[in-house]
């Protein structure tokens, strides 16, 4: 068999592996298990977009989509559905909410607009699947921060929201009281957990995506941790052996030079 465009060849490298002679590791999978390979595979997408590495993204989008090909394998495998029903269902799923543009419907004013009418839409769709639950169709399994952001956007859909920014910036500041008055470890993971859920929704009133701030932040300490290294690995020191102060400094100097590059782009 040799590499192809075609889809039906990697259908029927997926049906190879999972068969009678092919993979022992592939025919033993099941959704539950390759789920994690799946959302794996789709923050790799994610990170070689974020690094600019287009070059590796047909590669990793590659990856994304044997993912799908091999759940939909399982499914025809268990009598459940095939790759044609996955491809088939998203193509519905596309023009049923495109409706200006596979019917007579016209576009809305602005993205915003098509994006409050697409809402509207959904929920008719989740009234069709029998979800009654306003929040039924969150997915449990995204990442915590951005299950929190699409939770509290959901429910702003019927008025369950603070009206501005400023009072859940006061919310902040008491769900932080709350941290430091908790005494049981039980308390303090609850009210930690309070907190990051308030802060999730002031990005969202602020039009700030946060697992988008949260990596960039991840990135930014990871930046100038390494600095620290290597101006002490320049002298022969360890983090491990250097003062708080020493690495402090070499922090703020880090800050420094990362605002220096900044002004002088």
């Amino acid at each position: 068999m040799k590499p192809s465009r075609d889809i039906a060849v990697l259908l029927e490298v997926m049906r190879r592996l999972r068969g009678p002679d092919g993979c022992p590791w592939d025919r033993a999978q099941s959704f539950a298990t390759i789920a994690p390979y799946t959302i794996e595979e789709a923050y790799e997408v994610a990170s070689v977009i974020a690094d600019g590495d287009l070059k590796s993204l047909p590669g990793e989008l590659g990856d994304l989509l044997f993912q799908v090909v091999f759940h939909a394998r399982m499914a025809e495998d268990a009598g459940l559905f095939d790759f044609g029903d996955v491809v088939e269902a998203v193509t519905a799923k596309m023009i049923r909410r495109h409706p200006h543009v596979f019917g007579d419907e016209q576009a809305r004013a602005d993205a915003a607009s098509q994006k409050d009418f697409w809402e509207t839409l959904k929920q008719g769709e989740r009234a069709r699947a029998g979800q009654t639950g306003l929040l039924d169709d969150v997915a449990s399994a995204l990442p915590a921060l951005m299950r929190a952001e699409k939770l509290q956007r959901r429910a702003s859909t019927v008025g369950f929201d603070w009206n501005n920014a400023n009072l859940v910036i006061e919310k902040i500041a008491e769900e932080a009281r709350e941290v430091a008055q908790a005494r049981t470890q039980a308390e303090r993971e609850e009210e930690i957990g309070d907190l990051l859920f308030v802060v999730a929704n002031l990005a969202r009133h602020l039009e700030v995506d946060p697992e988008a701030a949260l990596r960039s932040a991840n990135d930014k300490f990871t930046r100038r941790f390494r600095h620290i290294e290597d101006s002490l690995a320049a002298k022969g020191v360890s983090p491990g052996a250097a003062s708080l102060e020493e690495m402090e400094a070499l922090w703020q100097d880090a800050k420094k030079r990362e605002k220096a590059s900044s002004s002088a782009d």
